[in-house]
């Protein structure tokens, strides 16, 4: 493992002799983009690789933690990453920029353990959030078009501040803004702590819709539809292999985000427990979960987003690799 600037999670498969066989596995690896650290994709991609489900594969899998979702969209569209986990909004809008992707695989139908918090001590409740400031990790992503629904949903106007993933909970505790979107485990363990209060779960008050889902350019599935399907295998082996294994699942999560044991449990019960297992694109639900996500999307403000049917490939079902 290694770690860079961007936190740069990476993963290599083991060859014993440099020559030909290393150098055609070499051009068998995926790089993989996550939108924060603390978050539900990161833990499911890093059980991938300590269960060396992507090794089962065979390929090699390079993962890259950004500061939110709209800076991994973006490292997709510049071909830093070729497959990522993000908002399914933001495969829509893309499209009418020119960034031609499809969302290969549901991941998510809500948005769990996302709440809207303030200090402990404030008296603030969502109301009164207008003219105030919210903290967001960054423009465009899952926070963003949260914070968005918020306004158009409460009537209320506020100011958007992109802090970064690490930013949320700093900023908050700081007083630097009044109130943030904060994601899980981040806020079970604030809400645990007494630090701060929940004035809007997004996981209760937001209509079930396709949130997040697995991406790629259409060009990277066009020239590379095995190495796509075999990630997409190793990711959903990956949540299988945690439901199956609750203890050493919530082992991983304590380690990874440094958080008490009971607060991992949590996570793995309110998101992980409740994530897609299947991913299949082509389930009768899904056309009704993306027009719900593209609709909330518009109903905060995003503007041009491209058809539904445009955005969705059918052509991956996940088959989970074998742990």
């Amino acid at each position: 493992m290694k770690i860079t600037r961007r936190q740069t999670l990476a993963t290599f498969t083991a060859v014993a002799v440099l020559g030909p066989s290393g150098i055609a596995r070499a051009a068998d690896t995926v790089r993989i983009g996550l939108p924060t650290k603390t978050y539900w994709p990161t833990t499911i991609a890093e059980t991938a690789v300590r269960q060396k489900l992507f090794e089962k594969e065979g390929i090699t899998a390079e993962l890259t933690i950004y500061r939110g979702g709209a800076e991994t969209f973006e490292a997709m569209a510049a071909g830093a990453a070729d497959v990522i986990l993000d908002a399914t909004s933001l495969v829509s809008a893309g499209r009418k920029k020119g960034v031609n992707s499809k969302v290969l695989a549901s991941a998510a139908t809500g948005y769990y353990g996302w709440q809207l918090m303030t200090l402990s001590k404030s008296t603030l409740g969502v109301k009164d959030l207008n003219g105030k400031k919210v903290a967001i990790t960054s423009a465009g992503s899952g926070s963003d078009l949260l914070a968005l629904w918020t306004q158009q949903d409460k009537n209320i106007e506020f100011t958007r501040v992109p802090v970064g993933g690490g930013g949320l909970v700093p900023n908050l505790l700081a007083g630097n803004v009044d109130a943030a979107v904060v994601y899980s485990p981040l806020s079970f363990q604030i809400s645990k702590s007494g630090e701060a209060r929940t004035i809007l779960d997004f996981s209760e008050e937001v209509p079930p819709n396709l949130a997040a889902g697995w991406i790629a350019l259409d060009k990277y599935v066009q020239d590379k539809p095995q190495l796509v399907q075999k990630t997409l295998n190793a990711l959903y082996g990956a949540l299988m292999f945690m439901r199956a294994n609750k203890d050493a699942s919530v082992k991983l999560i304590t380690e990874l985000y440094e958080i008490p044991s009971e607060i991992a449990a949590q996570e793995y019960e309110n998101t992980i427990m409740k994530l897609e297992t299947d991913g299949s694109m082509d389930g009768p639900k899904i056309p009704e979960q993306l027009q719900l996500a593209l609709a909330m999307a518009k109903a905060g403000g995003m503007k041009d987003l491209g058809p539904a049917a445009e955005i969705i490939s059918t052509q991956f079902k996940p088959v989970p690799t074998k742990f």
